[in-house]
C-alpha cells in the first residue's frame, strides 16, 4: 500500500475537523495530492472507523483504486481532482458543512469584506457558488469558477470548500472561513455592517501576500498548530487508525 503517512494524516484530519466542530458524521470529504494522483475519503465509512487502506487513490482521468472491498471514493471525487489538477498550487482540499458557512450557503449570499480577515481566503469577499446537485461535474464547474483568485468559497445549499498547501492549511482556512461566517452572521443580527472599500482590502490583500497575513493571525496559526500537532501524536503512537468517512447519504 503506497502513501500510508498521507493516508493516516487524512484520517486524522477528517477526525479533527468533527472534534473542531466544522463537520458532522461523515457529510465532508477530504483529498490530497499523492504524486501523480489524489488520495480521497471513501465515501459513507465512519472517520473513527476509517483505516489507511479504506482510502481511495484516484487518477486525473478519474479511475480509482482502493485496497478495501466495497470501498469507493466520496460522491464529491469529482471536486477535490478537480481543483487539484486546475491549481497545481494547492495539495489538499477539505470539503465539510460548518454550520454557519452553511447557514450563509443556504440564502446564497458571499461573505463580503465586513471584517479584513476575509482576505485570507485570497480575495475581497468569499465568493458563493451558484447551486448544483452534489456529485455532479456541473457542482465541480461552479467550485472552480467561485475558487478563481480564491483558496475558500461556499457552495450554495451544500457547505464550504478550503484548499491549502497541504492538509492542515486547508483544515486550518476551513476554520477560519467558519469563523468568520460566524461572525458575519451576528453582524446581521445587528444590521447592516459596514464594508472595507476595494482600497483597503487591496492593502490588506498586499499586506497578506508580503507575509503579514494568514501565516501570522493568531487563528489561523493556532488552528494549524492544533491540526499539526494531533497529527503528530497519532504517528507517534505508530498505531494504524481504524476507519475514514465519505458522504453519508452514498
Amino acid at each position: 500500500m503506497k502513501h500510508v503517512r498521507l493516508r493516516r494524516e487524512l484520517i486524522e484530519t477528517a477526525r479533527r475537523m468533527n472534534a473542531l466542530g466544522i463537520n458532522q458524521g461523515t457529510s465532508g470529504n477530504l483529498g490530497a495530492r499523492s504524486g501523480a494522483g489524489v488520495l480521497v475519503t471513501p465515501s459513507g465509512v465512519d472517520y473513527e472507523a476509517l483505516k489507511p487502506a479504506d482510502i481511495v487513490e484516484m487518477d486525473f482521468d478519474g479511475t480509482w483504486r482502493c485496497d478495501t472491498a466495497g470501498r469507493r471514493p466520496s460522491s464529491e471525487w469529482r471536486i477535490h481532482l478537480d481543483i487539484l489538477k486546475a491549481r497545481p498550487e494547492f495539495g489538499a482540499v477539505v470539503h465539510c458543512h460548518a454550520r454557519y458557512a452553511t447557514a450563509l450557503a443556504c440564502h446564497r449570499r458571499d461573505i463580503p469584506a465586513f471584517h479584513y480577515m476575509v482576505a485570507v481566503a485570497g480575495g475581497e469577499s468569499i465568493r458563493c457558488a451558484p447551486y448544483a446537485t452534489f456529485g455532479t461535474a456541473a457542482l465541480s464547474r461552479h467550485a472552480l469558477e467561485a475558487l478563481e483568485g480564491r483558496s475558500a468559497c461556499l457552495l450554495a445549499n451544500h457547505g464550504l470548500i478550503a484548499a491549502g498547501c497541504d492538509l492542515a492549511k486547508a483544515l486550518a482556512l476551513a476554520l477560519e472561513v467558519e469563523t468568520l461566517a460566524a461572525q458575519y452572521c451576528q453582524a446581521l443580527q445587528i444590521g447592516r455592517p459596514k464594508l472595507l472599500s476595494k482600497t483597503e482590502m487591496a492593502k490588506v490583500l498586499a499586506k497578506f501576500k508580503a507575509g503579514c497575513g494568514y501565516g501570522s493571525a493568531p487563528r489561523a496559526r493556532a488552528a494549524t498548530k492544533a491540526a499539526a500537532e494531533a497529527a503528530a501524536k497519532a504517528r507517534r503512537k505508530r498505531k494504524p487508525p481504524s476507519s475514514d468517512g465519505g458522504e453519508f447519504w452514498q
